[in-house]
């Protein structure tokens, strides 16, 4: 919950309640508190030297750093800011350090008769490395200063935290035990004004999913992959800001939360129906009634262009996946170029891999040194650090192997059949026409069209040809769609496409490849695409093949904080036993984890489904997948280091990463 150390300042207000060297009531923590997470809370200063604490007011001092250096040390904030990484290794890392920084925060639960239970919560930041002896020292002072009618826990920051208070008994509590039942929680920010559409059972939704609309707010249980465009998404259940359906909100920049308390807020003011004003924040989320219908503008979604090039659908072999560069997007899409390019990062270990780093971040120049912590090797020049990164990215992750099927390919089978052809024609026209209630039935009947249409012989043995190895013996295949409109920045299409992962024997492989020609042909990826104006003439799918990886964890990672925006530091994984596709969609709930990749560390979210965390060691391994991922970012976000990346991933019994999927993830 407590931010890291930030450099962003305020103007101070105009009175400064802050407190020194006395003891804390409910009455002043309520006076110098602020909001953060939807809890009140307080910023606390232990200073060890002088052996006294200081209550900050949070509107004149939001960071302990400002106030210890121009308050307490007389320091100017030009030399703060000139000596800002080292000041915070100081008070955040030293292991003799003079201050103890850390945060209050007020929850309250419920005793066996029903009554409401204040208590505290004492935390430090997440790049805090105190260790044991020192979180229980800042213990014991703020217990002995805080009303004794409060209980105080102790919330370790991050997993090193947790492993120095593996022993605290009763007087620790874990992130996950505090926030892991929160009624309102922020996956994508946003405002958005809409009627709000709630379904409280699929069935519902079915019955209305016709009649929704772009200034429509969608509320249900779990939101289907194929949910419309529309103005805001509202979960009434828990889900992992890395489904399909949050990918989808943050692409489109519209509002989506977890609202568990749906039913009480639509009973108590009627707001099913009814025009709201939905706002999402990291910290608070909010359905305002409104007493009118707004005069609404179309939402910048619904005038978004994509532009792709015209795809190369001219003789292309099949082709094994590392041969291929991210220029071979137009003739076998961009998965597959992504994953050809994937081969040629960890093979050459010649791409850079530090322009994330040696970005500006002010007032710092640069967060090479950081990197150099991370790598261990803090003092090293750039071009040490260049090829430093490329060694640990190679030694972490692995690219898949397999092949790619081209363009060329899906063409041949489109036009072996004058009925696809005229079904094509049909659609073309409806499209042209915006003739919205043909679009839907034309590209089912031309979807079944091309599952009944036999493949091509020379297409045919093309591809078993070209993959004798793969279906020797039965092995289990994996086919899995490559089209030029998918994995692009602003249009991530995500969901959309079909993969089938349970293939064997090349009966089976062609089946799997035409179900996945055809998926692109579905009523919902036709409007999409249609939607942000890419031509069906331009769209065309290849297909990946490779063999089936068995996993012990598989999961996806981002390389941003999708819920604040702002925060550089951190990406987010999420997790669970087996395939990647039950992270995002929605089969269960994953372990979720943010892991700072500037100054280290890394801390549990949720535990998800099974309701326990992973091993320590098992944590540790995720923390190098993380700076993997933040390095690869680098190399992928060709436009601006800034570019998230998507990834999705398997970790084998061995203990090795392979990656499955490497996209821009739309922020």
């Amino acid at each position: 919950m407590m931010p890291a150390p930030d450099e962003v300042r305020g103007a101070e207000a105009a009175v400064d309640r802050t407190v020194v060297g006395v003891n804390l009531s409910l009455p002043l923590f309520r006076t110098l508190s602020g909001v953060l997470a939807g809890h009140p809370y307080l910023k606390v200063v232990v200073d060890r030297t002088e052996d006294t604490w200081h209550l900050l007011d949070t509107r004149v001092h939001p960071f302990h750093v400002d106030y210890i250096a121009t308050r307490v040390l007389g320091m100017t904030p030009r030399q703060l800011d000139a000596e800002l990484d080292a000041f915070n290794a100081s008070v955040y890392m030293a292991p003799d350090r003079r201050f103890l920084l850390g945060i209050l925060s007020l929850h309250s639960d419920e005793d066996a008769d029903g009554a409401e239970r204040p208590f505290l919560v004492l935390e430090t930041t997440e790049a805090d490395t105190m260790h044991g002896a020192l979180l229980q020292e800042f213990y014991d002072y703020v217990r002995h200063r805080v009303d004794g009618r409060l209980p105080l826990l102790l919330k370790p920051a991050n997993h090193g935290q947790e492993h120095e208070l593996a022993l605290a008994g009763d007087a620790r509590i874990l992130s996950q035990e505090l926030f892991g039942s929160r009624t309102r929680t922020c996956l994508n920010p946003g405002v958005a004004e809409g009627r709000l559409r709630y379904f409280r059972t699929p069935q519902e939704y079915r019955a209305g999913a016709a009649d929704l609309g772009w200034a429509d707010i969608v509320a249900m249980a779990g939101l289907p992959d194929d949910v419309p465009r529309v103005a805001g998404f509202i979960n009434t259940r828990p889900t992992t800001p890395l489904s399909h359906t949050n990918v989808l909100a943050s692409g489109w920049g519209i509002p989506n939360a977890i609202v568990r308390d749906l039913d009480a807020l639509v009973e108590r003011h009627g707001l099913d129906g009814a025009w709201v004003r939905y706002r999402v924040r990291e910290d608070a989320v909010s359905l305002e009634p409104l007493s009118c219908a707004p005069a609404l503008e179309r939402p910048v979604w619904d005038t978004q262009r994509i532009h792709i090039d015209a795809p190369l659908i001219e003789d292309a072999p099949i082709m094994e996946l590392h041969r291929l560069r991210l220029t071979d997007r137009d003739s076998y899409g961009t998965k597959a170029a992504h994953l050809g390019e994937l081969h040629h990062v960890l093979d050459s270990r010649t791409a850079d891999l530090t322009a994330f780093y040696a970005r500006p971040r002010p007032p710092r120049p640069d967060l090479l040194a950081h990197l150099g912590t991370r790598l261990g090797e803090p003092e090293a020049p750039l071009e040490r650090l260049r090829f430093t990164a490329a060694e640990r990215v190679a030694r972490t992750v692995r690219a898949p192997r397999g092949v790619a099927l081209p363009f060329h390919l899906h063409h041949l089978h489109l036009t072996s059949s004058p009925a696809l052809q005229q079904g094509i024609g049909k659609l073309k026209m409806a499209l042209e026409l915006d003739a919205l209630d043909m679009i839907d039935p034309l590209s089912l009947d031309l979807q079944h069209l091309m599952r009944s249409t036999p493949m091509p012989e020379e297409v045919a043995r093309a591809i078993t040809g070209a993959v004798p190895r793969l279906v020797a013996d039965d092995r289990r295949l994996v086919v899995r769609s490559s089209s030029n409109a998918e994995d692009l920045p602003g249009f991530s299409a995500a969901g959309i496409y079909d993969s089938v992962t349970t293939v064997r024997g090349t009966d089976q492989l062609l089946d799997a490849v035409i179900h996945v020609w055809a998926s692109l042909l579905s009523p919902r990826s036709v409007r999409m695409r249609h939607q942000v104006g890419i031509p069906l003439d331009d769209t065309y799918m290849g297909v990946i093949v490779q063999e089936y990886t068995p996993a012990d964890l598989g999961g996806v990672l981002v390389t941003c904080n999708p819920t604040r925006r702002e925060d550089f530091r951190n990406v987010y994984l999420n997790c669970t036993a087996g395939s990647p596709e039950r992270v995002v969609d929605g089969t269960v709930l994953p372990h979720q984890y943010l892991y700072n990749t500037v100054e280290g560390g890394g801390r549990t979210v949720a535990v998800g489904s099974s309701g326990t965390d992973l091993p320590g060691d098992t944590r540790a391994t995720l923390a190098e997948l993380a700076l993997a991922g933040r390095l690869l970012q680098s190399h992928f976000s060709t436009d601006d280091p800034d570019d998230a990346l998507d990834i999705e991933w398997l970790m084998t019994g061995e203990g090795a990463f392979q990656l499955v999927q490497v996209r821009p993830y739309a922020r």
